[in-house]
């Protein structure tokens, strides 16, 4: 074969793509689930040979098990000797991230194999904990270290936050839902009827998923009735609308230069090529100028779409990352993308399996697939990290990238100064105004606290809580957002 006219041979193309899930409860630890990945990938570019001529193997960092350098376990497996081993810092934006990093290093012709996974055996970790077992699985040292990243970094929330314990995902994105829902002005039932319709469509594509860990097509009513199957976990979010993490499975890329590709012989409808790439972060959650929007996906997700040379309405297919419906919410409005599109190619992580940091590592392999199927058509991913705050994009298609080659940006600094973020108050003790609010519940469905983040009179933004059940109960009816209340130097909310 010969490279298509006018082709730049160090453009990246992925080759090979593969998902596998066990669903026994018992499955290997990560970093086998991860080479079996790999080992399927390469055979889906029907060329296994690949394997063992990677340069640089990245591993999206793992949660069910403490590797310092997955990498380096990956490739002994496969009997590759790379030159660089990546394992970045928590996050879900990181399988994003590391095709992107791959990408731009085949690019510039530091490298011409590149192999990214992700896996987690967390489902049987959790088995295993609950007999009181512990897996005998491969033990690394600390000094045991990647060649580029920093695994051990992780920023949970700022201390503000961390002070009052709120710093779970499912305390903070229902924060952002009552936002979103005062500026569309709806009832609680109406938003609640709304998001639960969203959550439907995700539903609907994972039941024709073959890799999903949940393959039901719900309803809307389905997800929103609150049952004893369907508990509500932080209003109003129940467990439909709830990422599940509780999976064991794994992913694996194999990309390489449009060159090599060439001369191994790999089949043509097999070739996707990432056009273009962003990463960018917003600060921690205290900080931000507004809890209903995100600077980095409008600014970073704005400049993956411009360097691919695309507009929205020419993407025919989209992963919208999907943990919870305000993070789809939210990117959509930035993005300028339509709530009525089918948003997801692989079902998103309540259904089709939020496996911690490895999510988008999923949907990439799908949207490989799903371009594949659909050629000289444009896909676009979008990747999320902490609470809305590391994000990373990709644009591809079967076809060559209309720029030349692989393009990407990290455009942190116009990130950084596109607006104006707050101070924080730890002690604020008088009059404050709600901005966003939530009520946590038990898991036999009773009302445990609330949290809402507040606004003093000079705007700062501070944290309060309370366990009262009338201010509680006030909240799962009425839209007390822009409510005067009062905070207490400790923290405590009052109406």
């Amino acid at each position: 074969m010969a490279l298509p006219s006018g082709l730049d041979p160090r453009t990246p193309v992925i080759v090979g793509v593969a998902q596998l899930v066990d669903r026994t409860g018992d499955s290997p630890e990560p970093v086998a689930l991860m080479t079996e990945a790999l080992r399927l990938a390469a055979a889906d570019a029907g060329a296994p040979q690949i394997l063992g001529a990677a340069d640089i193997v990245g591993v999206v960092p793992v949660v069910s098990w403490r590797y310092f350098d997955p990498a380096a376990l990956v490739a002994g497996n496969l009997g590759a000797r790379p030159r660089e081993r990546w394992h970045p810092a928590m996050g879900g934006n990181t399988p994003q991230k590391l095709v992107n990093k791959g990408a731009c290093s085949i690019q510039a012709g530091n490298s011409d194999v590149v192999l990214v996974c992700g896996g987690e055996s967390y489902r049987t970790r959790q088995s295993l904990r609950r007999s009181g077992g512990r897996p005998d699985w491969t033990q690394q040292r600390p000094e045991d270290e990647p060649t580029w990243g920093d695994a051990q970094r992780l920023e949970i929330g700022h201390p503000a936050e961390m002070a009052l314990g709120i710093f779970l995902p499912t305390q903070c994105y229902p924060l952002f839902e009552s936002a979103i829902r005062h500026v569309a002005g709806r009832t609680a039932a109406e938003h609640t009827a709304v998001i639960a319709q969203l959550w439907a469509g995700f539903s609907e594509v994972a039941s024709h998923n073959p890799f999903a860990i949940d393959r039901t097509a719900y309803s809307a009513e389905e997800i929103a009735t609150v049952d004893d199957r369907n508990r509500m976990i932080g209003f109003p979010y129940t467990k439909h609308m709830v990422s599940n993490p509780d999976i064991d499975a794994a992913t694996g890329v194999v990309m390489c230069s449009a060159e090599r590709a060439d001369a191994l012989g790999i089949a043509r409808d097999r070739w996707v090529f990432p056009w273009s790439g962003a990463d960018g972060d917003d600060p921690l959650l205290s900080l931000r100028p507004r809890l209903t929007g995100s600077s980095a996906i409008r600014v970073a997700g704005g400049a993956a779409l411009q360097l691919a040379g695309v507009g929205v309405d020419e993407l025919a297919h989209l992963d919208v990352y999907s943990c919870f419906p305000s993070a789809v919410q939210i990117a959509c409005a930035e993005l300028g993308i339509g709530l009525d599109r089918q948003l997801t190619v692989y079902g998103g992580l309540c259904f089709a399996g939020g496996p911690w940091n490895n999510p988008v590592g999923h949907a990439i392999a799908a949207m490989v697939d799903t371009l594949r199927g659909d050629a000289g058509s444009i896909g676009f991913v979008t990747a999320n990290g902490g609470i809305i705050q590391k994000h990373a994009f990709g644009v591809y298609s079967t076809e060559p990238p209309r720029s030349g080659g692989f393009a990407h940006a990290h455009p942190q600094f116009a990130i950084d100064s596109s607006e104006p973020g707050r101070d924080v108050s730890t002690d604020h003790d008088g009059a404050v105004e709600i901005e966003a609010f939530t009520v946590m519940h038990e898991r036999d469905g009773s009302m445990a606290r609330a949290h809402a983040a507040v606004l003093t009179p000079s705007g700062d933004r501070a944290w309060a809580v309370t366990d009262d059940a009338e201010v509680m109960a006030r909240m799962e009816t009425d839209d007390l957002v822009g409510a005067s209340a009062l905070r207490s130097a400790d923290g405590t909310l009052t109406l």
